[in-house]
């Protein structure tokens, strides 16, 4: 790859992107962009803008934007139209960030004529091929920059003295190894390495930042009502809110009763296996609220279908093909699901749980005539169940003639 003209970096701010910001700088002789996106993960982000400044980027060319309704509206509620889970367990929050910053590099690099966009993501880990295949499949001639696959700084020693002698501030904090690594966002916060690498070792409770322990929480239950409208949540107790200000009210309500912490290992794309402690407040409150829902509006055969499609297309969230024709087609089928997925769910929050205990809807399947244990009025006649099961039963009849007549 010939060496770029101008690159954008995804820049947090912190000690590896100011060093990549500056390697860039010094081994390709490059312009730098910088973009920093608030996602809602709780950090102030003018300190990013004094640190770009200090490394010496123009002040036209930092770019830093609050991108939470885009992140929600636009990536999360479809993906929890799908009620997506990761190995069945990880809301996977970190994965449906990733395209959104990559979307948001290119059209930066474009604005700018930029001819390279640049990411902090390691060798080991996922985001480096979830930034990448976004950024691919959004520009193909667009080229990536993975300086932790091309540099020497292979050490938090060496990275440290890089540092210095390129007069890099460096936090106090930061001279020693950090007790684990985060990622966060107004989906979750995610934790791993260092004190949660051995999985057999329970998590320090210090890890959990977003939740208070679920035997500290209120020792009342507190009841929330959520509305829905074509799949996504519109209210909190009939307050019409943002997509984000949703999210973020369900992350207080859940944080407060210790709702939504996983502590899982999980199947990296890469191959290797790896530890994480992951706190979901509000999007596991919205999972339990959107089942409800789903659960008096959808049609059977329609809900079960959904549901086998799901572990394909959480994989492909957290695999980076969120821009792929087949998520894109999946998303189709679930999104036409949600035509009727509109109501109220009535929730019970309580001790790290966050449980259904009402749900009602004008579009809603559930007909009381039928399934009354008291006289229906002719709404079902029960004599017909007996042609259906004899027609369900023929073939297994079948079976269990054939093996009755050859074992003997």
């Amino acid at each position: 790859m010939s060496a770029p003209k101008k690159v954008v970096l995804a820049y947090s701010g912190g000690l590896d992107t100011s060093i990549i910001l500056k390697w860039l700088q010094t081994e390709y002789g490059c312009e730098v962009v910088t973009f920093t996106a608030d996602l809602g993960q709780g950090e102030e982000l003018e300190p990013a803008r004094q640190k770009a400044e200090l490394l010496g980027i123009k002040p036209e060319n930092i770019y830093i934007e609050d991108i939470r309704e885009e992140f929600v509206r636009d990536f999360v509620f479809p993906m929890f139209r799908a009620n997506a889970q990761y190995e069945g367990l990880y809301l996977l929050g970190t994965s449906i960030a990733r395209p959104l910053i990559s979307k948001r590099l290119v059209e930066i690099a474009e604005a700018t004529g930029a001819d390279a966009v640049a990411h902090g993501a390691t060798g080991k880990g996922n985001d480096q091929v979830r930034f990448e295949l976004a950024a691919y499949a959004l520009n193909p001639e667009i080229k990536v920059i993975a300086p932790w696959r091309e540099w020497d700084l292979t050490s938090r020693t060496k990275l440290l003295e890089w540092a210095e002698a390129h007069q890099i501030p460096i936090a106090k904090d930061k001279r020693g190894e950090a007790p684990f690594s985060v990622d966060a966002n107004l989906l979750h916060t995610s934790s791993e390495g260092k004190v949660l690498e051995d999985p057999a070792d329970m998590a320090p409770d210090y890890v959990y930042q977003r939740t208070v322990h679920p035997e500290d929480a209120p020792n009342e239950p507190e009841f929330i009502e959520i509305g829905f409208e074509k799949g996504d949540a519109v209210s909190i107790n009939g307050e019409a809110m943002s997509p984000a200000t949703i999210l973020t009210k369900l992350n207080e309500y859940g944080g407060k009763h210790g709702i939504g912490r996983l502590d899982l290992v999980e199947g990296r794309f890469v191959g290797m296996k790896s530890r994480g402690i992951y706190e979901t407040p509000g999007g596991t409150i919205l999972l339990e609220a959107h089942r409800g829902i789903e659960s008096i509006t959808m049609d059977r055969g329609a809900m079960h279908l959904k549901d086998q499609l799901m572990p394909q297309y959480a994989e492909l969230i957290y695999n980076g093909f969120w821009y792929s024709p087949e998520r894109e087609m999946l998303q189709a089928a679930i999104d036409k699901s949600q035509e009727h997925v509109t109501g109220t769910v009535r929730l019970k929050l309580y001790k790290g749980l966050a449980s259904t205990v009402g749900r009602w809807s004008d579009h809603s399947l559930y007909s009381e005539a039928h399934v009354t244990f008291e006289e229906d009025a002719g709404a079902y006649d029960q004599t017909d169940a007996a042609g259906f099961i004899q027609l369900n039963a023929l073939r297994l009849k079948l079976l269990a003639a054939r093996d009755k007549r050859l074992s003997k």
